[in-house]
Order: C-alpha cells, then structure tokens, then sequence
C-alpha cells in the first residue's frame, strides 16, 4: 500500500491557503486547508546566514514617512478589474510590438540607414522648442516673477537707496572719502 502527499498553496494578497491532499491507495483523504499569513514570511524568519534574501511583497515594510511603492502595492496584482487587466495587456503588447520593431531594424545585417524613432524626434523637437506649447500656469509664473522681475526691483531699490544715502552725506558735509587722488 502506498502513500502520497501532495501540497498546494494557493497565494491571495495577505495570505497563501494551503490545501494538503493526502492518498493512500485508493483512498483519497482531502487534507486540512490551512491559512498562513504572508507575515510569517518576513526577512526577519530568514535564517541569518541567508545574505542573498530578495526583498519582495510579502517581507515589504513600508517607511513611516514614505508610501508603498506602486509595484508592490497588492492591489495592483490581485485587486483589478478586468476592464483595467484588458488595457494593461493591450499596453503590454503595443509595447512588445514597438520593441520587436525596434530589434528587427537593429540587428538587420543589410541596414544601411539610421533607425527613426519617432518618440526620440518629439522628445528632441520638444526640447529645442519649448515656447509653442508653453502653459502658463502657477509655477511658472511664480518663477518668472522671482527670476525675472523681483531682481530688476531689488537692485533698483539697493542702487537708489545707496545713492540717496551718500548724496545726503555729502550736502551734510560728514562723507568719509576713501580715495583721493588728490593726496
């Protein structure tokens, strides 16, 4: 008579269920389905010899000051309705079809041209020519007005108050001149 154990984890967002499925024989025993949380998981159980442990979204922890980064976020993983999974996947294969593009016209033997990507052209084109699509907003606008206009004011007001200053010492008589050629 023989015996066979068999697991099965089942991982969820903050769980993994694992079913053990016990056969003797002919018998087929359906096991215990056991909960275990994805805590007991942590980096912290790992063995301390263990220098080569990945930090991944079960051993997570999340800074005090800082939010759970978008690719470990669970939600984004088990939590996504099919209409968001539809998109993600068409994303996923314009971006495959555009890569797959971009390798054939690189690893052609024959090319004789230069490849043309047209994301690098806008990119370069948007560089060069920022001002037909500026939008003012308030950030730029704040920046212009300190960068621009409150300088011009400053030393407008450094410049004229300096100068007033010494032209009341001098009709006072009680100016010290530093330099003369005189002496």
């Amino acid at each position: 008579m023989t015996s066979h154990t068999s697991v099965m984890v089942i991982p969820d967002s903050q769980t993994w269920r694992i079913k053990i499925l016990h056969k003797t024989g002919n018998l087929h025993l359906t096991g215990v389905t056991t909960v275990i949380s994805t805590r007991d998981f942590t980096s912290s159980r790992l063995p301390q010899r263990s220098f080569r442990h990945q930090t991944n979204m079960a051993d997570y922890q999340e800074a005090p000051l800082a939010t759970r980064p978008k690719t470990l976020d669970p939600n984004e993983y088990f939590n996504i309705s099919p209409e968001h999974r539809r998109v993600e996947q068409e994303r996923a294969a314009i971006r495959a079809n555009l890569k797959r593009q971009y390798q054939t016209q690189l690893n052609n033997p024959l090319r004789r041209e230069l490849i043309d990507d047209p994301a690098l052209t806008r990119w370069v084109y948007a560089r060069t020519n920022p001002y037909p699509h500026f939008r003012p907003t308030f950030k730029t606008s704040l920046l212009g007005i300190l960068c621009g206009v409150a300088p011009l004011f400053g030393l407008y007001y450094i410049f004229n108050t300096d100068r007033n200053r010494k032209e009341e010492q001098i009709k006072a008589g009680t100016l010290q001149r530093k330099f003369s050629l005189a002496t």
